[in-house]
């Protein structure tokens, strides 16, 4: 099966090597995806890049335990300490992955993670349910509840590792949405790129030999389907589900999130999800890119500041960071007009890098909004003071003026 699959691994690149020079300057035709349902999604904007049926309900097998371990690191310090229950190992049937964790044995919520994402141990979810919320159900609550939150319209839980249910159901599209959030968190995108773990030795438990390896291919680079952009994220698989994959990928700081559900394997023996996903990551990079659209500090606009002295009131407004714009790569270069919008109680005295505004960029439907700083203070005019004290002496001089008339007006009536 190795050798069919280098062989075709070697004509795919053969191929690229003699085609790809001739259109790599056009938009490529969307890739021809084997797997019922998949999508191609920009982390950073949530758009979508490619679809097919991502709003059709489908087993996610192991893929729940993205939400699994969402859930947990917001409810949880990854010190705590979990004890594993007699249900938590006896719950599990037959033929679904374990981690040879001992009842009464006791694990850190970070040790549980682990295992979880990278070694996808069925035992460990239920464990990590019970500590959270004291039973699946309850667990499985926030689970549908955080769902809906993130923005989720075709999912239900009613486990927390994925084993098959009629009524445990998600879709492409709320599988990227659910990874799209959990890849916000630091911890998650560790977990998620490891390619091994080792359990320690415990209260239960003497030995360092249970190892996890990491069962998405892209990860390892010995393996067939090795993709050295891949930075996650979950396998999945019952035989209602088929083969599922959850992956992520970062070049040039373009970040893309696929997911492929129900594939199997291609007359040749080959692995449906891999070739889909490593299909969709190139699409993305052959036809998308991140543009620079401004960079920190970059001057946007000049206004002249109300109350201002003479020498400050010409403000520079400054963009806060860096915009990024995903375009087409055909579009990079296109140009961009800035949608300025200035606070309206801006005006003298004003620090340097205080909000004056926002500035807006509109690239392919989508807004990039960052706010704008005073380049330098802005001192407040002296004239108002000018004006004051002149009034003020004015006011005196009438009042002196007013009172010699009186005083001679009382020596004449004498």
């Amino acid at each position: 099966m190795k050798i069919k699959i280098s062989i075709f691994l070697f004509v795919l690149f053969i191929f690229n090597a003699l085609f790809y020079p001739i259109i790599s300057n056009a938009e490529t035709n969307p890739p021809n995806i084997y797997s019922p349902a998949a999508i191609l999604m920009d982390y950073n904007t949530g758009k979508i890049l490619y679809e097919k049926n991502i709003n059709e309900k489908k087993y996610p097998a192991s893929l729940t335990k993205v939400m699994t371990a969402i859930i947990v690191l917001e409810n949880c310090n990854l010190t705590d300490i979990a004890t594993v229950s007699y249900d938590a190992i006896m719950s599990i049937p037959p033929g679904y992955v374990t981690a040879n964790i001992q009842v009464g044995e006791e694990l850190t919520v970070e040790q549980l993670l682990y295992i979880l994402i990278v070694g996808s141990s069925n035992d460990a979810a239920i464990v990590l349910a019970e500590h959270v919320s004291g039973s699946v159900q309850e667990f499985c609550n926030l689970m549908n509840q955080k769902a809906k939150e993130i923005g989720c319209t075709s999912t239900n839980f009613v486990n927390p590792n994925g084993e098959h249910d009629e009524n445990h159901y998600s879709t492409a599209y709320d599988l990227a949405i659910i990874t799209r959030y959990a890849m916000k968190n630091d911890f998650f995108r560790t977990l998620c790129s490891t390619t091994s773990y080792t359990l320690p030795i415990t209260n239960k438990y003497d030995k360092k030999d249970r190892i996890f390896t990491n069962t998405n291919s892209l990860l390892h680079i010995n393996n067939d389907y090795y993709y050295k952009y891949a930075t996650g994220v979950k396998t999945g698989f019952t035989t209602p589900a088929a083969n599922c994959l959850i992956a992520s990928s970062n070049k040039d700081n373009l970040e893309l999130i696929s997911v492929v559900l129900g594939a199997v394997q291609t007359d040749d023996g080959l692995s449906q999800r891999y070739l889909d996903t490593i299909s969709l990551f190139n699409y993305g990079y052959e036809n998308y890119t991140l543009r620079e659209v401004a960079k920190k500090g970059s001057i946007v606009q000049t206004i002249n500041v109300k109350n201002a002295s003479l020498d400050t009131k010409k403000l520079d407004l400054a963009v806060a960071n860096d915009i990024y714009a995903l375009t087409k790569a055909e579009n990079k270069n296109s140009s961009l007009l800035p949608e300025v919008k200035i606070n309206d109680d801006v005006k003298a005295p004003l620090k340097e890098g205080d909000i004056v505004g926002t500035v807006k960029y509109t690239v392919e439907g989508v807004e990039y909004t960052e706010n704008l700083l005073a380049s330098h203070d802005v001192k407040s005019s002296n004239i108002f003071i000018v004006v004051f004290l002149l009034l003020f002496l004015i006011f005196l001089y009438w009042l002196l003026f007013k009172s010699k008339r009186k005083n001679k007006k009382n020596r004449r009536i004498r």
